[in-house]
């Protein structure tokens, strides 16, 4: 018998986590991550993947427990390389991680796809999980703000996320595709459900749907799309979702988050802490805590999200 195929929209490492917990947990399953590549960029000449690498590095456990990101166990000696040279070191790259930029840049250079270097990647860290990015073609996060246009990376990590986000575009997404592999994966006869994983839902998950025909194709599919809240008692755990959806004037609550997913989600996974929104939900939902500090924590969540699609898979 066939292992069922789940497909987890994911960027960012609350949406590591929760593919984490996919990865290891009890139901046998095929694991397909679609990661979001809005915020690539191209730094001291390297082709530059934070989403993508933040997913390899948390399911093959290479991950910095500390931080979330960049590897564990990490060494800085090119940094400091490059501090004697006063060259630009706002953005931090350990030598482990180095070498991971290091070969995705050749191998671009020698024409292969994002995709197919991404896997080659994954296999290289004993993955088995595929791990694809949203799309082979480029396209970029840049922040409208109050000291102007800046690129994903420098708004979030140069400038520590301050200046106040007005407007947020997808440059490159209207002329995107998605991956080939990720339209395989969608038509996969074994496909149980999608899950959108608790990631930035303006920075993370939409630029994965803002390319033209992925929402559709989804949908297409025919089986449970279920989201997994970002907000843990009406606040992100990490990162700036709470402070971009105030500046953007939407209300911080679940139900803004259902609202952004409205028309492509089939279910909601509320955290307890917002169970007092649940009936002002109109699709079905279920009310657990969300909040994943151990690995125990995202199995579990990953196996009460699964075991949430199987019962809306006997009603589609």
């Amino acid at each position: 018998m066939n292992k069922q195929r789940i497909i987890a929209l994911t960027g960012g490492v609350g949406g590591a986590k929760l593919a984490d917990g996919l990865m290891r947990a009890a139901n046998a399953i095929d694991l397909t991550l679609v990661v979001n590549t809005g915020d690539d960029f191209n730094h001291l000449g390297l082709h530059i993947s934070p989403d993508i690498d933040t997913a390899l590095y948390t399911l093959s456990e290479e991950v910095n427990p500390e931080t979330g990101w960049g590897r564990r166990d990490e060494s800085w000696s090119f940094m400091q390389a490059l501090k004697q040279f006063s060259a630009d070191t706002w953005f931090l790259l350990g030598d482990k991680d180095l070498a991971t930029h290091v070969i995705r840049t050749q191998q671009l250079a020698t024409g292969q796809s994002l995709s197919t270097v991404t896997h080659a990647l994954a296999k290289s860290l004993g993955l088995a999980v595929q791990v694809i990015p949203m799309s082979n073609d480029t396209v970029r996060t840049w922040v409208h703000t109050d000291m102007g246009e800046l690129e994903f990376q420098h708004y979030f990590v140069r400038e520590q996320c301050k200046p106040k986000v007005q407007h947020i575009e997808f440059r490159g997404a209207a002329e995107a595709e998605p991956a080939p592999e990720v339209v395989q994966a969608l038509q996969d006869p074994n496909l149980g459900a999608i899950i959108l994983c608790p990631s930035n839902p303006y920075l993370s998950m939409a630029p994965i749907l803002a390319i033209p025909g992925m929402r559709e194709q989804l949908r297409a599919a025919g089986v449970p799309i279920i989201a997994v809240s970002p907000l843990v008692g009406g606040q992100a755990v990490k990162g700036p979702t709470t402070k971009i959806m105030q500046e953007l004037k939407l209300p911080v609550s679940a139900l803004q988050i259902v609202a952004h997913y409205a028309g492509l989600i089939d279910g909601f996974v509320l955290d307890q802490r917002d169970a007092h929104l649940a009936g002002q939900i109109n699709i079905p939902i279920i009310t657990i805590d969300t909040f994943m500090q151990t690995a125990e924590d995202r199995i579990r969540v990953a196996e009460e999200t699964l075991a949430f699609a199987s019962t809306l898979k006997q009603h589609k």
